[in-house]
């Protein structure tokens, strides 16, 4: 199959472009600089020129692609995540950026569209199970990725499929992961909602077997990720990477100064992904968390200090 990638750059296009290339599919990024097409070229995979903005470049990318996997993102790293500001473009791109994704498809002709989505869609569970039928939580956070999702949905008919992947908190080799190592290190507290809280988390590792198993999915949404692991645990595993005390949780006037941002953030959400591993067959390398996952973020971090 002929694959374009939008986002391919990004920590999950990174990860997909070698298990596509493993299953022998022909893969194109989507690239806006000369930086891009750089990384493109160290994937070993061409580039071509377009921006999800711009729906006239991406009728253009898309020409004579079987599957588009729109993994465009702009999430802001750190503490910053917690300010409406920084997430204006990530919301623009899940709203608009996706709208031109489908209607670039259907205008190219492809009959697969994979889009990255994210669980923390789902309102709070506290113990229980969440499944795909468990009801969303809807609020300012959340509405652009319900949006985004929706498009792809009405793109799904007869002769389209439109599959949607809400992915797990990315844990592993990744900005995000070696920002709570430090902040860890530095005495900061990361650990977010109830300590007896569930977070569904994904390992980097298993990213591209995931966009790879998406290419054979039926139309729908999907959770994708690991088990879930208490809130109290993650955080500890940070610590132990770290050598360091296990801080506590952001306490009321952090919450307070985060605002609406926290919320999603925050929510218990015991996730299941067997539903998507039923369909394709997927199984992760790594089912579930425990030390080894932060073993790649902490020897960047131990590197970067010397």
């Amino acid at each position: 199959m002929r694959i374009v990638l939008t986002g391919g750059t990004g920590v999950i296009g990174r990860a997909a472009v070698p298990s596509l290339l493993a299953a022998g599919h022909d893969v194109r990024l989507v690239t806006r600089s000369a930086r891009a097409d750089a990384v493109a070229h160290q994937l070993g995979v061409r580039s071509v020129r377009g921006n999800v903005l711009d729906l006239d470049s991406l009728e253009a990318a898309f020409a004579g692609a079987d599957a588009v996997v729109n993994l465009a993102s702009h999430v802001p790293v750190g503490h910053s995540a917690f300010l409406a500001s920084a997430w204006r473009r990530q919301d623009l791109l899940r709203t608009a950026g996706v709208r031109h994704v489908v209607e670039a498809a259907r205008r190219a002709g492809v009959r697969r569209v994979v889009q990255e989505g994210a669980s923390y869609l789902y309102a709070d569970q506290g113990d229980d199970w969440i499944t795909e039928q468990s009801p969303l939580e809807i609020t300012a956070m959340t509405e652009p990725a319900a949006v985004g999702e929706s498009l792809v949905q009405d793109f799904s008919c007869g002769s389209r499929t439109g599959v949607v992947l809400r992915f797990g908190t990315i844990v592993g080799d990744d900005p995000q992961t070696r920002y709570w190592l430090r902040a860890v290190q530095a005495g900061r507290r990361i650990g977010m909602g109830h300590p007896e809280g569930w977070s569904h988390v994904v390992h980097t590792d298993d990213l591209g077997e995931i966009v790879r198993c998406a290419l054979h999915a039926p139309s729908g949404v999907y959770n994708v990720g690991a088990e879930p692991v208490q809130r109290h645990e993650l955080v500890q595993g940070y610590a132990d990477a770290m050598g360091v005390e296990s801080r506590s949780f952001i306490g009321p006037v952090g919450r307070w100064w985060i605002g609406p941002r926290f919320e999603p953030q925050a929510r218990s959400l015991r996730v299941c992904s067997d539903h998507f591993a039923s369909m394709t067959g997927y199984q992760p390398h790594r089912p579930k968390f425990d030390a080894g996952w932060l073993d790649a973020a902490l020897q960047r971090c131990t590197s970067a200090s010397h």
